[in-house]
């Protein structure tokens, strides 16, 4: 899972999870809220394009090498 896919979702420590085990109300539940949803979709954008930027530099990367290409940093 990449590190741009749960932005929208909060980061339980262990702790909260192992408490998770026994929140039958679901009391714990948490999200990132942002302040308007024209927001939000702005970082869910902005997250989507850093993705695809990743995945992007990892299959130029994986062709140079398979290709023996030698890549220079910009």
């Amino acid at each position: 899972m990449s590190k741009y896919s749960s932005l929208l979702y909060a980061q339980p420590s262990f702790l909260e999870g192992v408490g998770r085990l026994v929140d039958f109300a679901g009391l714990l539940e948490g999200y990132n809220y942002s302040s308007t949803p024209g927001e939000a979709d702005a970082v869910a954008i902005a997250s989507d394009w850093c993705a695809v930027g990743e995945d992007l530099r990892a299959s130029i990367l994986d062709f140079a090498k398979r290709h023996g290409i030698v890549l220079r940093d910009a």
